[in-house]
């Protein structure tokens, strides 16, 4: 069994990634995304030995082209471009959510700074503006009025270059608790929640949200990996607001971030990724030998 990483850096998911392969028997093989070179016309054969490849570049754009290059030549990815492209862009997660029709926050989208003010209106303040692209809850702002819209409007539109051209304008849903969830799905099953509390409204653990853990309820279940197939599959990190009227998806993350999730929760999450994998992998296996 073959199986490669493909990284920017190596983090702690990175190395607790290669010990539960290593535990399980398999050296992954570690490439560095600023190394590698690809000719898109002509295959290459030492790409093609790999049984899986698992794309954790912290750059969406490169996750992106490797992905497409590898699945046209054949070579099993996880995730799937489809699911990197999908949750890259947040219009197009609404999207995919809104297909599926999944319970999400109010959003609009617009073009100009004279529209994106009809579109706060729309949504009602406070808002929060998040750039297409991005996480860690970077440049995301939430505004409380009219004057506040305006001045970060102002320098989006005059500073940032034409990615922060489109507003995504979303409502904001307050935290009856100052927390919202994070739950990990591999594959078809929700492994662990936890909640992010924080006195800040942005809630990450980057940021200094505290983690605890989050029990899996139906409800959860049911939503994460509804939410995690509308956007292609594989192991994401499915971000939920909790509402009196039930629960919100607010983003999918296709890069899953889980160092914060282990120890309270206690699930071996780097163990089931690398089980997860495998198994796909001994999947793809066997239906190339029945089709050969």
């Amino acid at each position: 069994m073959r199986i490669a990483m493909i990284v920017s850096r190596v983090r702690l998911e990175e190395k607790l990634l290669l010990k539960a392969f290593e535990q399980r028997g398999v050296r992954a093989e570690v490439i560095n995304d600023g190394d590698v070179v690809l000719n898109p016309m002509k295959p290459d054969p030492n790409w093609l030995e790999y049984d899986l490849v698992l794309q954790r570049s912290l750059s969406s754009s490169r996750a992106i082209a490797t992905l497409q290059v590898l699945e046209a030549w054949g070579v099993p990815t996880l995730n799937s471009c489809q699911t990197v492209a999908t949750c890259s862009d947040k219009l197009r997660t609404t999207l995919a959510l809104a297909r599926a029709g999944i319970p999400q926050a109010e959003v609009r989208i617009a073009f100009s700074q004279k529209a994106s003010l009809r579109a706060i209106d729309e949504v009602g303040y406070p808002a929060v503006l998040k750039p297409l692209a991005g996480s860690w809850g970077r440049l995301a702002a939430k505004v409380n009025d009219s004057e506040a819209a305006e001045a970060i409007l102002e320098h989006r539109f005059t500073l940032g270059n034409f990615p922060y051209h489109t507003s995504y304008v979303q409502s904001y849903i307050e935290k009856p608790h100052g927390r919202d969830i994070r739950a990990n799905v591999i594959g078809d099953r929700s492994s662990c929640a936890i909640f992010r509390t924080s006195s800040h409204w942005i809630t990450n653990t980057s940021r200094g949200g505290v983690s605890s853990n989050c029990p899996i309820t139906d409800e959860l279940d049911e939503i994460c990996r509804k939410a995690a197939k509308a956007v292609g599959g594989g192991m994401v990190a499915v971000d939920l607001f909790e509402t009196v009227d039930g629960l919100l998806v607010n983003e999918v993350n296709h890069n899953m971030e889980f160092r914060n999730s282990i120890e309270p929760t206690g699930v071996d999450i780097p163990g089931e990724v690398a089980d997860y994998a495998l198994t796909l992998a001994q999947e793809i296996q066997a239906t190339r030998q029945v089709s050969g």
